[in-house]
């Protein structure tokens, strides 16, 4: 494969052909182009081709710029395609109505090289961010499922337990973002468990207190594997890694970590992954009701979890049942009401 057709791919959409022209010469050393000169032709070229990146005249005969643009944004295959209006309609309504229906930028004619370069340069590396946060996520995702491959719960855990954390996050005041990075690193809690012995991880009695030493360890390896990051969802789960196996009373592991020197994504954690543990079926136990997990979780108020973060969880019950039935495994039994 050659260098060239690692480039990024720009379609460009003008009526005039010594516009198109233009644009050719201001970004042909960097970029492999396509042209269409009227709307039909650009929707068929993004159709096929899926550029990077469109550069897309307003006043053309047919379909306008503002019509091509909106029938881009409907269709799933072209919608996530940035485009940047090129036009000599410079009033602030015009640009108001381009970024209406769905464009990221906008350059006036008579167009200037170096602002094309500029604007085009930018847009594509905020397309390679998400591009590579995408991948990352998936990464995660996969070193995630992982570990479960080697442990008798299925990867509807993970995701309830996710999503279990996420609802809770939001009610203990975390930021929409916070609450979704937590929803995606928290997969990620039990992936030390890769480096646990077969015989031990799938043991089906109890295990004797050297094994249960083994088993514990799984919470330090699964931060070493993750490592250490400065921010990011990376580093939560790491956080988590480390610390949902830790108690509120200070008797868990792996550093006898107490009240709120857990995480608090720790403490989340906990909550979510022992209440889906507990409704789930598993070879070894039937699965609770909703109100016996409650009741457990109640319990253990001050002991195992974090008071507050019980109470918020036990008022987020509507959400955690959408959740469970969303992604049951077995029918869920019909809702029971609790008093926390």
């Amino acid at each position: 494969m050659s260098m060239t057709s690692n480039r990024p791919l720009i379609l460009a959409v003008d009526d005039e052909a010594s516009n198109l022209q233009l644009l050719r010469q201001i970004l042909q050393d960097h970029y492999r182009l396509l042209f269409a000169k009227d709307g039909a032709r650009a929707l068929e070229l993004a159709n096929k081709e899926k550029p990077d990146l469109i550069l897309l005249d307003v006043m053309m005969p047919g379909m306008n710029g503002y019509e091509v643009c909106a029938a881009l944004k409907a269709n799933p295959l072209t919608a996530p395609i940035p485009v940047i209006f090129v036009t000599a309609l410079s009033d602030t309504a015009d640009e108001l109505e381009g970024f209406e229906a769905g464009a990221v930028d906008y350059i006036t004619k008579p167009v200037s090289p170096p602002v094309v370069r500029a604007r085009v340069r930018t847009h594509l590396s905020l397309v390679r961010m998400e591009e590579l946060k995408a991948s990352r996520l998936a990464i995660v995702q996969r070193l995630g499922l992982a570990a479960e491959y080697k442990d008798n719960e299925t990867g509807l855990h993970v995701i309830r337990m996710s999503h279990f954390a996420q609802i809770l996050g939001l009610a203990a005041g975390m930021t929409e973002q916070e609450a979704d990075d937590l929803l995606h690193a928290a997969p990620m809690h039990d992936v030390g468990k890769i480096g646990i012995p077969d015989r031990i991880l799938q043991k089906a009695g109890p295990l004797d207190p050297e094994e249960w030493k083994v088993m514990q360890s799984h919470a330090t390896i699964g931060a070493e594997i993750i490592g250490e990051h400065g921010d990011g969802m990376l580093q939560l789960a790491h956080q988590i890694a480390l610390t949902h196996h830790e108690k509120y009373d200070g008797s868990g592991y792996p550093n006898g970590l107490a009240g709120e020197a857990i995480p608090l994504t720790g403490r989340i954690v906990a909550i979510a992954d022992v209440f889906d543990a507990l409704t789930s079926v598993r070879p070894y136990k039937r699965a609770w009701s909703e109100e016996e997990a409650v009741d457990y979780l109640v319990q253990q108020k001050g002991k195992h979890f974090d008071p507050a973060l019980v109470d918020l969880f036990v008022a987020q019950l509507p959400a955690i049942r959408t959740v469970r039935v969303r992604w049951a495994e077995a029918p869920v039994e019909a809702p029971v009401a609790v008093a926390a």
